[in-house]
């Protein structure tokens, strides 16, 4: 009889204890219960931040002559290029939206702590909490048409001398007389890349002649220094006519990617990049798929189905997956590291009242 009343203040107590703290799936549409708290369940977010830079370049007027007047080959058309320069991949947890949870802690203080527990550890958050930042954008700036302004050796324009001929009444008859006339004309490119050629190898020879003493000008300590600093600035300056010029900026921005337990393949096109833009979303086919890779360590679970059938009166929560993620480009990889992904993981529950010592 002892026991039989035993166990049925127990069995009171029991019931006491989950009709104060309850938890329960809430609907769309469903409002929730007075009183109750709503959580949702953690979602893994794969965030890269990707930094690329552009080179626009711009070939030289006289890229053409290079290899016959200075023997060395030069681009000879403009463009620009876009490179991975750097990647970061991290995880970031923020609130499912599709799963949320009402839990009423009622005024137990084991199902409090248990319920700060669960949250603290991430297994579960606010119905609200976002863990992403912001993207932001920096658009490389173009090289202008004119960075080959002033670089020029000699002057555009050059004397010409014409040999004509006018017809003068001599004692003999008419006779043409041979007249010496000079003009004004434009040179050619080619002979304006053949001065600036000869002027390089000038520079060269006097930078020797410099280094070596054999100048009529005595050049020491600081002298010396500065003067084949400006030979070396005036001798890239006249090579870029021929070598062309870069300009070179940098594109950072931010992609997110939100794994899907669902999919049969975890690959996902995470970014795309092209020549002609950049770095690019996804949805961009212009440029070639930057493709990132999760490997599951474990299984991964079907969905949310067990949130439906458990019991009330326990704290739902989920159980992560460990990944191993590469981020691939083609064939490179560019990236590899390990990280959670909640939302491949079970759905698992806890009794809300139970003290944990």
């Amino acid at each position: 009889m002892k026991i039989l009343k035993k166990a049925m203040v127990f069995a009171s107590v029991l019931a006491l204890s989950y009709n104060a703290a309850s938890g329960q799936l809430i609907n769309a549409g469903v409002p929730a219960p007075a009183g109750a708290i709503i959580y949702s369940l953690p979602l893994t977010t794969v965030m890269l931040e990707v930094t690329a830079e552009c080179e626009s370049f711009v070939a030289g007027p006289y890229a053409m002559y290079a290899e016959k007047y200075l023997g060395i080959q030069a681009r000879t058309e403009s463009g620009d290029t876009y490179t991975i320069k750097a990647v970061k991949m991290y995880p970031a947890v923020e609130a499912d939206p599709s799963l949320k949870v009402a839990v009423n802690l009622g005024s137990s203080k084991s199902a409090s702590a248990n319920f700060l527990n669960f949250s603290s550890q991430g297994l579960i958050m606010a119905s609200d909490t976002y863990g992403g930042t912001p993207f932001e954008w920096r658009f490389p700036s173009k090289a202008g048409d004119d960075i080959f302004a002033g670089a020029g050796v000699s002057q555009n324009l050059d004397s010409k001398t014409t040999t004509l001929y006018k017809t003068v009444r001599t004692a003999g008859g008419l006779e043409k007389v041979p007249v010496q006339q000079s003009q004004i004309v434009e040179k050619s490119t080619e002979k304006k890349a053949e001065q600036t050629a000869a002027l390089i190898f000038k520079l060269r020879q006097t930078r020797i002649d410099i280094i070596t003493g054999n100048t009529d000008a005595t050049y020491s300590g600081e002298a010396m220094g500065a003067a084949i600093r400006e030979i070396d600035r005036l001798e890239k300056e006249y090579l870029s006519l021929f070598l062309g010029k870069s300009v070179k900026d940098t594109q950072r921005v931010r992609f997110d990617v939100t794994p899907k337990a669902g999919n049969e393949r975890q690959m996902y096109i995470a970014f795309r990049i092209s020549d002609s833009q950049g770095l690019q979303p996804s949805s961009n086919m212009s440029g070639r798929p930057i493709v990132l890779e999760l490997i599951p360590e474990g299984t991964v679970a079907a969905g949310g189905a067990a949130l439906e059938s458990a019991a009330k009166g326990r704290i739902y929560y989920r159980e992560p997956v460990v990944v191993t993620a590469r981020l691939l480009d083609g064939q490179k990889e560019l990236l590899q590291t390990r990280f959670p992904v909640y939302q491949f993981g079970a759905i698992q529950s806890f009794p809300a009242d139970i003290a944990v010592k």
